[in-house]
């Protein structure tokens, strides 16, 4: 309960490269247990878990880790290789620098390349070329966010992005980066980089071959699905609410949650505010994906789980959820493939 969703966009753009490369979608989505009809509804959401599967069976598929996306594929277990060759190194700037040299070796990879600023204060880490058939740039801003990402597990800790910019206009779903990259976006720069503190490149390595295994066999799509360190306050109080919402349907007032976070009420809106969202809207996301999930993946009567995620009528619980996704509750279970009587 709890899990985020993925927006519908992100469907269509990871299924773009199998599309080009004559490769029949609908298996993939069957077997993602993603209805094509979804496809079609720019407010639809799927659960994570869906994505995780339909991720799984374009790599099975394409046999390329860029899934389609390039001219020129990868062929599995190149990111392996890859992580193995950085896992050694000193510290995470050495390891940073390895695995840009290691892509650099195969044509049509990501161009990657780090620069720390004259000053010393700031690094910046950038994808240099447009993947040819990756016309929604998904390909490239998975680069970027697993490179964050698995920078951050090299070290143990979450390293915080100063800002991410990106070389082309803002899409229409731009919103959703600054969830994606935890930082101020911009567009329509004059290359697509994530910049941070140069401090952290003097990072100790703290994993180990095993430890590599175990993330290798979830990768790449834990490392793309923003996994939560728990150092934003946004990320702290959706945590809060998740797991209260696991054991009752009651979901703590503002002040109560400030009081676990041992702040005023004031300091956590203000803190909530400076992250671009709200303790109300946390509170709506919490139980959007609850109830997404709960459609999708269970047979669970609507009327019951309305009650669970603590919507005193049915009809209040319609409302909310046709806000939230355009549809309502019975007819998203129905076009997601989730069984069980309404």
């Amino acid at each position: 309960m709890g899990r985020r969703t993925v927006t519908v966009h992100h469907v269509r753009a990871v299924l773009a490269g199998a599309r080009s490369a004559g490769f029949d979608l609908l298996p993939l989505l069957q077997e993602a247990q993603i209805p094509p009809l979804l496809l079609g509804d720019d407010r639809a959401l799927i659960t994570s878990a869906q994505f995780a599967r339909l991720f799984r069976a374009l790599y099975r598929t394409t046999q390329d880790e860029f899934l389609g996306l390039s001219a020129v594929p990868s062929r599995p277990g190149t990111f392996a290789m890859m992580c193995h060759a950085s896992l050694g190194c000193r510290d995470l700037g050495a390891a940073v620098e390895r695995g840009a040299a290691f892509y650099g070796l195969f044509p049509g990879g990501p161009e990657l390349e780090l620069h720390v600023d004259a000053d010393g204060g700031e690094a910046r880490f950038s994808v240099g070329n447009d993947f040819e058939r990756d016309e929604e740039r998904f390909l490239t801003e998975c680069v970027l966010a697993i490179w964050h990402r698995l920078a951050s597990w090299l070290i143990g800790r979450r390293i915080p992005l100063t800002s991410a910019s990106f070389s082309y206009p803002a899409p229409p779903h731009a919103d959703e980066y600054a969830l994606l990259f935890d930082c101020p976006v911009r567009f329509g720069a004059g290359r697509t980089e994530a910049v941070f503190g140069a401090h952290w490149l003097t990072a100790p390595l703290v994993r180990d071959e095993a430890a590599l295994d175990a993330m290798l066999r979830r990768a790449p799509f834990d490392l793309l699905s923003r996994p939560a360190y728990g150092t934003t306050v946004a990320e702290q109080v959706r945590r809060t609410l998740t797991r209260r919402l696991r054991t009752s349907p009651r979901l703590p007032e503002l002040g109560e949650v400030a009081a676990r976070l041992a702040v005023s009420p004031a300091t956590l809106r203000r803190r909530l505010r400076q992250e671009g969202t709200s303790f109300q809207q946390l509170k709506d996301h919490v139980r959007r994906d609850a109830a997404i999930a709960g459609l999708a993946e269970s047979g669970e009567p609507i009327a019951e789980l309305a009650a669970r995620l603590g919507f005193s009528e049915d009809t209040a619980f319609h409302r909310a959820f046709r806000r939230w996704t355009g549809t309502t509750p019975g007819a998203y279970r129905i076009a997601s493939g989730g069984q069980g009587v309404s």
